[in-house]
């Protein structure tokens, strides 16, 4: 009924997709109608959903972002200048750290004091990959300071103590006489940080211990119970939540976890764009199925978000408690040329550039609960926004990505009907635009259009404005990536709107995804 009442008020007649590329090929250019319905504001799209996350893995933290005030790497205090200044111009909200599964064997106490006299770890859960613990509390929260991020601690519930935790705190947010306040002051940190968010434990079906959902919701009470800082700080306790990779009942374990929340105040989420018990895509080099298969599983998170919205809402029908998905983005198999030690590096292409965008779109569809979101990870590892390798340094598709939907930080999203025909590969099947739209900090409407169809472009129509102007992110290959032989082989470029007959029109070239401002 949507679809023929749209197709009618714009005149037009919508193209139908067919199953093979030739096919396709042979058809009149696509079209579709995107109609946003102004008049029904949602929730605030929380600037956090733009998050990142990084882990003691791989070289997500060194080289990616600390090299050492020594280094030969131009460098602010040990911080690589050029990752600094690319997170600076992305505007990062929060940044979770140290992990992961890492922080559920990391002993904050091995990274104080001065570098030279802290202990090497073995790095439990990834080989014999040692750690050097340069890398620690004040490096984090300088960092965050450094580049203006909300700061995500994310605590060991898997093998240390509740008073371990309550030590931690203390030693960041104290601000009397404490012994362990005067060992920061003595350890280069006059004033207290503050801490926004604190996770009560990492993924504690899995790596964070193996529990029961029951069980996990009673170890998150005790814990968030001592985790107590000065109410003034407003700190955010995270209960450990459910995934759907997590071999468990996600259902069950989100069911869990509301009805015995402790003193924790938001709910996590994982999810990973990754086939379970099939081959992972390649990172390069793939053909359509795995395009398609990947662009899928993307689309899945919204499914999974209403569900465990749902079951949340049964506990908490007034939307108090906020999730955050802090773990979420593709995950392939290991590139060929990684080297030791170069756990989950994976290069990164168009196709992750169009799984964020559909997974942001999902994101501002549930604003409602959704108040954070963590890409995994920032640099160097699954899919990375930054790539460095000595001292180069290469932004991928994603990066640009975060960078055109920058305008969605803290806008207001309306909802967006679309009468569109469907991509179709093989068994799966979806619509061929996905969009999402929304009146910005700035007064201006916002729009986002994604063509997820590797082969075909498509004619968009929109039932307001007269003018509209911004960027487009597409390449010439599904794989289209940068390299550090060519690092600017893909990013964004000018794209505007066409006014006919009173509607705004944008040609959306194959693979694509485009933000524009409407006048």
């Amino acid at each position: 009924m949507l679809e023929k009442l749209i197709t009618a008020a714009a005149g037009i007649t919508l193209a139908f997709a067919a199953t093979g590329s030739a096919a396709r090929a042979q058809e009149p250019i696509a079209q579709a109608v995107v109609a946003i319905e102004t008049a029904r504001p949602g929730a605030p799209i929380n600037r956090n959903i733009y998050g990142h996350f990084a882990e003691h893995l791989g070289r997500g933290i060194y080289e990616g972002i600390w090299v050492g005030p020594d280094s030969r790497i131009p460098n602010i205090r040990g911080y690589r200048r050029d990752v600094v200044d690319a997170l600076r111009q992305l505007e990062v909200p929060v940044i979770r750290w140290p992990g992961g599964c890492f922080s559920e064997v990391y002993d904050w106490r091995d990274g104080i004091g001065p570098r030279a006299q802290r202990p090497v770890r073995t790095r439990m859960h990834w080989d014999d990959t040692v750690d050097s613990n340069d890398f620690g509390t004040h490096e984090y929260l300088d960092f965050m300071e450094l580049i203006g991020a909300q700061t995500y601690v994310s605590g060991n519930v898997g093998s240390m103590s509740p008073r371990d935790m309550q030590l931690w705190l203390e030693y960041m947010t104290a601000d009397n006489d404490s012994t362990l306040a005067k060992e920061r002051r003595k350890n280069g940190r006059a004033k207290p940080w503050k801490i926004d968010f604190f996770g009560i434990g990492n993924e504690t079906w899995g790596c964070g211990g193996n529990m029961r959902p029951e069980y996990a919701a009673d170890v998150n009470a005790r814990y968030s119970a001592f985790i107590d800082p000065p109410a003034s700080m407003g700190l955010v306790k995270v209960a450990s939540g459910a995934s759907v990779q997590g071999g468990g009942d996600y259902e069950a374990f989100t069911e869990a976890m509301m009805k015995h929340m402790g003193q924790t105040d938001a709910l996590s989420f994982h999810y990973y764009a990754m086939p379970m018990g099939r081959p992972k895509s390649e990172a390069l080099g793939f053909g359509e199925d795995e395009w398609a298969d990947v662009l899928d599983l993307a689309r899945q998170m919204e499914p999974m978000l209403a569900r465990v919205s749902a079951i949340m809402d049964k506990h908490d029908p007034d939307k108090k408690v906020p999730l955050f998905v802090d773990e979420w983005g593709t995950w392939y198999k290991l590139d060929k040329n990684a080297k030791p030690g170069e756990h989950h590096f994976q290069q990164a292409s168009l196709r992750d550039a169009m799984v964020a965008a559909l997974t942001f779109n999902i994101f501002h569809r549930h604003t409602d609960r959704v108040k954070m979101a963590n890409i995994a990870q920032m640099v160097n590892v699954l899919q990375a926004v930054i790539l460095t390798e000595g001292d180069k340094m290469v932004l991928t598709p994603t990066y640009h990505l975060f960078d055109l939907y920058k305008p969605f930080m803290d806008a207001v999203p309306y909802p967006v009907s679309i009468a569109s025909p469907e991509y179709i590969h093989g068994k799966i099947a979806m619509p061929m635009v996905d969009a999402t739209a929304a009146r910005g900090k700035d007064g201006r409407l916002y729009l986002a259009l994604v063509n997820v169809d590797p082969d075909r472009a498509i004619s968009v129509s929109t039932l307001m404005g007269t003018s509209a102007s911004g960027r487009i992110l597409t390449g010439p290959a599904m794989d289209t990536n940068n390299s550090f032989a060519a690092p600017d082989t893909i990013k964004p470029v000018p794209f505007a709107g066409t006014s006919i007959n009173g509607r705004l029109v944008f040609d959306l070239p194959a693979k694509s995804v485009a933000v524009v401002a409407i006048d």
